[in-house]
């Protein structure tokens, strides 16, 4: 006779740590929802960003204009939709540029270290004394607000943060005995970068990375609502809220829905980091 209880344990158990919290659920639906936006976005927008479409400004929510008009008679809807693209797309990618700069720097100080870790950590670490906000108003109003300025500028200011948090992991790792041994076989820094630290930096670089993806969508938004982000007739979520301030008094839906989708991306990426199934933060730890 066949125990059917002890079949089943063995899956259950190894089930057990992998299960997903209900926030984190949520959370990361909410997440992919906002990616899936960005990704059909243009073929989602029932109007051009730029088209006014109706002579109602600051319109309630109708059964054509669901998110209603803005201050110019544009719809909301196309214009959330659209601007996600560039909220989420140039936060996207200057968090990528930032965290593989430093944390390839923080690798390759850590490895190296003497005069070269000492000259990069202090003059990362200068930048990173500087408020972030105050130094892209100065790059991005004495250059430009080009997409590829804007998206330098942020990932300039998040680099120093990621080296600092690479080269930490990294040197921790390269006093573990296992280093030490490759090294004493006569590898080569390169080698230990690739083979040795950044498989054993992988899982917390990645959370990093989630985190200062959040950091940069507030900035951008920042940088946005102050008239020196996306610019017209393209816009972020960032600026879709400076445009229709004069709204707030009416409580238009104009000025609300931007400020809910940037409070919904980075409250639900921030909560989806935390509640990752415990298994896979111990392997991220």
């Amino acid at each position: 006779m066949v125990d059917t209880a002890s079949e089943t344990l063995p899956a259950r158990r190894g089930m057990r740590g992998w299960t997903i919290t209900p926030v984190g659920g949520v959370c990361f639906a909410i997440a992919a929802f906002w990616l899936i936006v960005v990704l059909i976005g243009p073929w989602l927008a029932p109007h051009p960003i730029g088209a006014i479409v109706s002579f109602d400004i600051f319109s309630s929510p109708s059964a054509e204009f669901p998110l209603g008009t803005d201050y110019l008679g544009r719809d909301m809807l196309s214009r959330v939709i659209i601007g996600a693209r560039y909220t989420v797309g140039v936060s996207l990618a200057a968090a990528l540029i930032a965290c593989s700069c430093g944390v390839a720097l923080g690798m390759i100080t850590a490895v190296i270290g003497g005069w070269f870790d000492a000259i990069v950590s202090r003059g990362l670490d200068a930048l990173n004394a500087i408020p972030h906000l105050m130094f892209g108003l100065v790059i991005i109003a004495a250059v430009g607000t080009s997409l590829p300025v804007l998206i330098g500028t942020l990932a300039l200011l998040y680099t120093p943060g990621s080296f600092r948090f690479a080269r930490a992991l990294a040197a921790n790792v390269n006093e573990l005995d296992f280093v030490h041994v490759a090294r004493a076989r006569g590898e080569g820094s390169f080698y230990m970068i690739r083979e040795e630290i950044l498989p054993n930096i992988i899982g917390p670089v990645l959370a990093d990375f989630g985190l200062r993806f959040v950091f940069i969508v507030l900035l951008l938004s920042g940088l946005s609502f102050l008239g020196l982000g996306v610019q017209p007739p393209n816009a972020d979520w960032g600026a879709l809220v400076r445009e229709n301030v004069s709204g707030l008094a009416y409580g238009a839906p104009a000025v609300i829905i931007p400020s809910l989708a940037i409070a919904s991306l980075t409250i639900s990426v921030n909560l989806a980091i935390d509640n990752l199934p415990r298994r896979l933060r111990d392997r991220l730890s």
